[in-house]
């Protein structure tokens, strides 16, 4: 019985994760019209959350939010 609901439960996190919107870094850059390594410094200072799948970086749109929204507190 627990183990149904664990699986229940792992399904659902599972398909709200591939409804998500994400982002290459090139993608972000583009949108920003910034250089692919500022995206990449973005990450890896942590100031940008990403997912690393393979040797790509992805992205994700509510992160981006994030990220947007404490850049604008500081200008």
């Amino acid at each position: 019985m627990k183990l149904l609901i664990i699986a229940r439960v792992i399904k659902t996190l599972v398909n709200n994760f591939m409804k998500k919107e994400f982002y290459t870094a090139q993608e972000l850059a583009d949108k920003l019209r910034v250089n692919i390594m500022t995206i990449y410094r973005y990450i890896k200072a942590g100031k940008l959350e990403a997912y690393k799948i393979g040797k790509e970086f992805r992205i994700d749109k509510e992160e981006l939010d994030k990220f947007l929204n404490n850049v604008k507190k500081f200008a």
